[in-house]
């Protein structure tokens, strides 16, 4: 029998039909939702397309998005010139780094030079302490991990006490991810390319998530059947035309529940985007 597939679309226009309330309440009070998104370069063409499919949410919630294009040999000073331009207008609520960055440009200080408060990335230190440190509350959180546990919850999957095998410790998944888990009350086991026997830490999760960004890497015989399979990876296609996941499509036939790619995890990421801008405001004591 095949799994059961949790769909991200139909979650993320249930997320953004709240949100819309929300702007709307923000509005009322004289505060309109601005996300701020810095673009160096167009060589990369899925960092131009994420760059604009944020604008077309963003309209559809009433959250303005300022797309800045700077040409891809710009230094890198003047990136972190106009990310402090951004901090310092209040009128800023979230900023946005699109990666990859060219090579001129050094990733670190320029994620380490955004307002934490306007960090919708979640990629400031100070919001992976807190994440770290079990202050969710306080944290601006990577979109895709929260993803992940959004669509669980949403699905009615109860996370407290399940056994859940992490496949993956990257600073965008896996680690903020794991955080989250444990915030959940998940008992969970981190797998990467150095664990083992892959394969049988991945049958002892009932729950299964799959964030290693190699296509294919979770196999039909590694998933307990009837097992919760969450893939957050993305991976081009081999003719370079489509995306694919970390878990092979064989896998269809054993989990219990599943999410395809494309049309599962990343059909939610920018929508989180959106709510971090929100939940960015009342961090800056605004909402």
């Amino acid at each position: 029998m095949a799994a059961e597939l949790i769909k991200g679309l139909p979650i993320a226009k249930e997320i953004r039909a709240e949100l819309v309330k929300d702007v709307e309440a923000l509005k009322a009070k004289g505060v309109q939702p601005k996300l701020a998104v810095l673009l160096v370069g167009e060589d990369d063409e899925a960092s131009v397309w994420y760059a604009k499919s944020k604008i077309k949410v963003g309209d559809a919630l009433g959250v303005i998005v300022d797309l800045n294009i700077m040409p891809g040999d710009s230094s890198e000073q003047a990136v972190l010139d106009q990310i402090a331009a951004w901090n310092a207008d209040p009128e800023v609520h979230g900023i946005l780094v699109e990666l990859p960055l060219p090579k001129q440009v050094n990733k670190e200080p320029v994620m380490e030079a955004i307002d934490p408060k306007k960090d919708v990335d979640g990629v400031h230190p100070v919001n992976r302490g807190y994440l770290l440190g079990g202050q969710e509350h306080l944290a601006l959180v990577p979109a895709t991990p929260l993803a992940c546990v959004a669509l669980m919850e949403r699905a009615g999957i109860d996370l407290t006490g399940k056994r859940v095998t992490l496949v993956g410790r990257g600073d965008t998944v896996g680690r903020p991810l794991a955080s989250l888990l444990i915030k959940r009350h998940a008992t969970i086991t981190v797998c990467h390319t150095r664990t083992k026997d892959l394969a049988a830490e991945c049958q002892r999760g009932e729950i299964v998530v799959a964030a290693a960004g190699f296509a294919g890497l979770v196999k039909k015989d590694m998933i307990t059947p009837g097992a919760t399979v969450i893939d957050a990876g993305v991976n081009p296609t081999e003719d370079g035309k489509s995306i694919c996941g970390d878990v092979d499509p064989a896998v269809e036939e054993v989990a219990g529940v599943l999410t395809p790619v494309p049309g599962g995890v990343g059909s939610l990421t920018t929508t989180i985007i959106m709510e971090n801008v929100l939940k960015a405001i009342k961090l800056q004591g605004l909402g």
